[in-house]
């Protein structure tokens, strides 16, 4: 769940005016990992470290910097999260990454969503000034079957229509 930054700065400034741990969490509706990462990031960063910020990708010497000072140092995800301003999801998938396959596929990432069509689907449309005369009469004639087929449609729907109407016994309207 996300929360505004409102909401973030009473909770953080609650938490360090004594309010326990567990008072904060009911209050707020937020869960105690939240609520460590943003007291970590406020003293660290102030109020501008509780404002959402704008993605940074990061570079594979500063994922190798994020992940060592985890994996060797033993910083804990939370204080690393405050300091770069990064989730500890993503933290912790880099170090999984770095543990499981070592550290050189840091930078090896699969890319998300659908992969790009190249051939497949429908052709880009060309503009008419693009195209040959051919091109233009080819699409013109697509067009008026396309008009063509649709009429087709309509008067047969329309006729069907009469029909049912006839059946029932009464007259179908002029419009």
């Amino acid at each position: 769940m996300k929360f505004c930054f409102e909401i973030k700065l009473e909770a953080v400034k609650s938490y360090l005016s004594g309010y326990t741990e567990r008072q904060v969490t009911e209050q707020y509706g937020v869960n105690r990992t939240d609520l460590f990462v943003w007291v970590e990031r406020y003293r660290l960063h102030g109020e501008d470290g509780l404002k959402r910020h704008s993605y940074i990708k990061p570079t594979k010497e500063m994922r190798l910097q994020i992940v060592s000072e985890h994996l060797i140092e033993s910083v804990s995800l939370t204080e690393l999260s405050a300091k770069y301003l990064i989730g500890r999801s993503v933290i912790s998938k880099w170090c999984k990454i770095a543990r499981e396959q070592g550290y050189e596929y840091l930078n090896v990432f699969k890319t998300r969503g659908r992969p790009p069509k190249d051939d497949m689907g429908r052709p880009k449309k060309k503009k008419p000034e693009e195209m040959t005369e051919l091109e233009l009469l080819q699409l013109r004639v697509k067009e008026l079957e396309a008009e063509n087929a649709l009429l087709k449609k309509v008067k047969a729907l329309v006729e069907a229509r009469e029909a049912r109407l006839k059946e029932i016994g009464r007259k179908p309207s002029k419009n």
